[in-house]
């Protein structure tokens, strides 16, 4: 992910740009399992994805976006509803592989545009809240941080079954 604008320096946006390179790994992992037929085995790359974007995304909605809404409302509004259709397509194979055959083609899209959203936050809301918001804000995030943990300290077993 980028480097250029010093965003990463906030240890925040460090963790969270952290997250967002485990969860593109994984979306690597992802589609090659779809592509070979090992839907089970996608179906666990998307809950260790769900595991990472639980408490990555609390951090955005409860600590980044009140910040930034009401400069980039639109593009806060957009960011809230990629979170949704990502998160209802992962949350199919929270108790198993889903049986629905179209499940495979609804998380190749759903990958697709998680990996533009993760682009649009990369390249545009992280430099944007570098430049937004002031030291008790980032204090404020970092506090949720804490609270909310991280998905990249969560467990996950590639032996365990769905």
């Amino acid at each position: 992910m980028c480097e250029y604008c010093g965003c990463q320096q906030i240890s925040v946006i460090n963790e969270l740009t952290r997250e967002h390179d485990a969860v593109v790994a994984a979306i690597g992992e992802t589609r090659t399992h779809v592509q070979h037929g090992d839907l089970a085995a996608a179906a666990r790359s998307c809950l260790r994805i769900a595991a990472i974007l639980g408490p990555h995304t609390r951090v955005e909605e409860e600590g980044l976006f009140p910040f930034l809404t009401a400069d980039f409302p639109d593009h806060i509004g957009v960011l809230r509803s990629e979170h949704r259709r990502v998160e209802a397509v992962l949350s199919e194979c929270a108790t198993g592989v889903p049986r629905d055959p179209d499940w495979p083609t609804r998380l190749q899209s759903a990958l697709d545009l998680l990996r533009e959203h993760i682009l649009k936050e990369q390249d545009g809301l992280f430099p944007a809240a570098l430049v937004a918001l002031d030291p008790g804000q980032w204090e404020r995030i970092e506090d949720l941080r804490v609270a909310a943990g991280s998905g990249l300290l969560a467990p996950h077993h590639d032996h365990d079954r769905v």
